[in-house]
């Protein structure tokens, strides 16, 4: 059995329901998002949007993997060349993929799942890269930054068609009705809330599909054993008033609570059940 532990400044999470508000989310899905913590939305975009978006990420993923083989080790972070690239806020770049987050099924997929007042709270780019194959740990988003409330949402979107060879999500259901879990770095992969999980199970989704989870649901990717790159971008949305909470969470409570309104990239999706035009 695995053993939770958690976050210190989880101490009064009650998961919240989402309800389908909008008609785009069926009750099924939505049943499956509270109960599992993800739903699996097949053939959700247009491929042939998607392919005008893929040539945003490429350059950013260019210019990315190019800036890291100037480092000593070829690495920042957690990011390295040949094994895996972030690229940070791609809507910032492009006028076309700031629309493309902020407009249908996105939307509808917010209200139904978070409710009326909605911000867009972070975007990247991940590629999984062939030369360095390793997995990325066991986590939950809000263990990277704890954000209140904690229950928000990910997005994630195949550019490529995604399966256990490649690197696609694999997922924990029902865990995140629990909360943030304590998470410890693990060099150099990232953060980590548990090694292993018996109840895992493998995502594989064609490129056009939406990969949904909450905040609080733990996953990992594989490794990219094939013979090319994994690519996917990353958006989140999380209610209006959320909150991002500073300090060491073992040495007491936050000292510090930032409001996520960075207004040139965690802008309005909804405002009052309408999108933000």
């Amino acid at each position: 059995m695995t053993n939770y532990n958690l976050h210190p400044w989880n101490e009064t999470f009650e998961w919240s329901d989402a309800s389908p508000l909008t008609g785009y989310l069926t009750q099924d899905q939505v049943d499956k998002y509270n109960n599992d913590g993800f739903v699996l939305l097949e053939k959700a975009l247009a491929v042939e949007k998607l392919q005008e978006i893929i040539e945003t990420m490429d350059q950013l993923a260019y210019e990315t993997d190019a800036f890291l083989r100037t480092l000593e080790d070829e690495r920042l972070s957690i990011a390295e060349s040949g094994a895996i690239l972030f690229g940070i806020h791609p809507c910032l770049r492009s006028e076309m993929v700031k629309q493309f987050i902020s407009q249908q099924p996105f939307t509808d997929i917010c209200h139904d799942l978070i409710g009326p007042d909605v911000r867009l709270y972070w975007d990247q780019l991940v590629y999984k890269q062939t030369e360095k194959p390793r997995r990325f740990p066991w986590h939950q988003d809000n263990g990277y930054g704890f954000v209140e409330p904690q229950q928000y949402l990910t997005c994630w979107i195949p550019l490529v068609d995604v399966h256990v060879g490649n690197g696609c999500p694999w997922i924990v259901p029902k865990v995140h009705r629990k909360g943030t879990l304590s998470h410890k770095y693990v060099e150099p992969l990232g953060y980590e809330c548990f090694n292993d999980h018996p109840d895992a199970i493998p995502v594989e989704a064609e490129a056009g599909s939406i990969v949904i989870f909450s905040s609080l649901t733990p996953h990992k990717t594989g490794p990219n054993i094939s013979e090319e790159t994994r690519k996917a971008y990353i958006v989140q949305y999380a209610p209006d008033e959320a909150q991002l909470l500073h300090g060491e969470p073992h040495a007491g409570p936050p000292e510090s609570k930032v409001p996520a309104k960075e207004p040139q990239r965690q802008f309005s999706i909804l405002i009052d059940g309408a999108a933000v035009t």
